[in-house]
């Protein structure tokens, strides 16, 4: 197999302490790989020294530019007492590093745990901290960073797992049926929202890429950092049945609202934005099979009822688009 079917199969792990090493930190051993998949993320033993994180950039998937503003916007952010997980700089004010064949980032290693979407104080605190994130987010724009579009998230997704067989044949026409009929309404949303703000976001904000402490949440891992509406940094926090979804709504605004006006017309994007998110997963996972890490993570991701579940959320999403929407109280 090719090096670019195995983009990480050089990286052992005493390439990844050299690569530290090549900064000037001197590790001790320890290595313990964190969950990621579309990087590769090591927490870091040092001698006399606090932990290191080690962030390994997926190769060929961003450009340096794109890598650049990334970190630039959270170097922002800390500059604005926002709590986010920032690379550290070299004596040279550098960022990204590079290591035989491989681009890299050192971070503090950040303890914590997941945010508590039934706890209100938590709601409430992230929605002051996600409209100071927008705050910043709106003082500038990102020139080498994606943009929320229909057709990347949707339509190039769709197509992708179809052209490429990973819809078994039996559901294929389902697949593309629902698909397409979401495509229509996805079209039909964005193209109505003629005056939709686009700016810097976070981009995958949801539990898993906050760390909460003693002292409130620490944002994490902005590899995803994009512009869109700034409903694509809440919507993920809202989950279960319409009135639960209603309740952690309101909290986050009560706690959005002392920071930055929120445009209430987007609350129209929740649905179309998380049918988005479910045909890029599947996308993204179809994208990433060559590479082993995925089959050994992701097995039920060739079954017919992954597909068939697929079908399904899709279906209910469409539904949703015609259900009475969230409102702010």
């Amino acid at each position: 197999m090719s090096e670019s079917l195995q983009p990480y199969a050089g990286l052992e792990p005493d390439v990844v302490l050299d690569a530290v090493e090549s900064q000037g930190w001197l590790c001790n051993g320890r290595l313990l790989a964190l969950n990621s998949y579309e990087n590769r993320v090591y927490q870091i033993g040092l001698e006399d020294a606090p932990n290191l994180v080690v962030k390994f950039y997926r190769p060929q998937r961003w450009d340096d530019a794109a890598i650049f503003e990334e970190h630039a916007f959270s170097h922002e952010l800390v500059d604005n007492e926002v709590p986010v997980a920032a690379p550290l700089r070299n004596e040279h004010g550098d960022t990204l590093f590079r290591y035989q064949d491989y681009r890299f980032a050192l971070f503090e290693s950040v303890g914590g745990r997941h945010a508590e979407l039934d706890n209100d104080d938590h709601l409430r605190r992230l929605g002051r901290y996600l409209a100071r994130i927008h705050m910043v987010g709106r003082a500038a724009r990102f020139q080498h960073r994606p943009r929320i579009e229909v057709e990347r998230m949707a339509v190039s997704s769709y197509q992708y797992v179809l052209e490429h067989g990973f819809v078994p044949e039996a559901l294929q026409a389902a697949y593309r049926s629902v698909a397409e009929d979401v495509v229509v309404r996805l079209r039909s949303v964005f193209e109505s929202a003629y005056d939709l703000r686009y700016q810097r976001l976070h981009g995958d904000c949801h539990v898993g890429n906050i760390m909460w402490t003693d002292k409130g949440p620490i944002f994490v891992d902005l590899d995803d950092c994009l512009s869109g509406p700034v409903m694509q940094d809440l919507w993920m926090f809202l989950c279960g049945h319409h009135s639960e979804q209603q309740r952690q709504l309101s909290l986050l605004m009560e706690g959005y609202e002392q920071f930055a006006e929120f445009d209430p017309s987007e609350l129209s994007l929740v649905e179309p934005l998380r049918a988005m998110r479910i045909m890029h997963y599947s996308a993204w996972l179809a994208r990433r099979w060559r590479d082993p890490a995925f089959p050994a993570a992701f097995p039920w991701f060739e079954q017919p009822r992954y597909w068939e579940e697929q079908i399904l959320s899709l279906r209910e999403q469409l539904a949703a688009f015609d259900e009475p929407g969230l409102a702010l109280m």
